[in-house]
């Protein structure tokens, strides 16, 4: 069953996992992943919940396996916010990814948002269909 939860410290060693795939940061830039320490990971940690509810960041499981993140940011003056999704391979082909990205553009709009955007890479194919398809 899938979970969407808003992330906590506990959570700190799956996100470095999925930054770290290259298989999964290859579209943003990181083609041999996104490599962080844990002091690194900690202090975004901090960031975030320093800033919410302008920006969040929620962990997406299926039961009690962890298969990617999602994330927004406000911006407080245009009120825009903008998107992000990652999932490791296994959590993609099942709607995971559609029903995680609208959960975290109510979450956005719940919390001030107007309007929410992403940046895709152009060559991120599933990705831009996901984008259409959740409108």
């Amino acid at each position: 069953m899938l979970v969407i939860k808003e992330t906590k410290e506990k959570d700190l060693d799956n996100i470095k996992e999925l930054w770290s795939s290259g298989e999964v940061m290859k579209y943003v830039g990181f083609p041999n992943g996104l490599i962080k320490t844990n002091l690194e990971m900690k202090e975004w940690y901090k960031w975030i919940n320093e800033n919410r509810p302008l920006i969040n960041h929620y962990s997406i499981f299926d039961d009690d396996t962890y298969l990617g993140e999602t994330f927004y940011n406000i911006n407080p003056k245009t009120q825009n916010a903008s998107l992000d999704i990652k999932l490791f391979p296994k959590g993609r082909g099942k709607g995971y990814a559609t029903k995680a990205l609208k959960f975290a553009i109510a979450q956005a709009i719940l919390n001030g948002a107007k309007c929410a955007w992403v940046d895709p890479n152009k060559d991120n194919i599933k990705a831009l269909n996901l984008y259409r398809r959740v409108g």
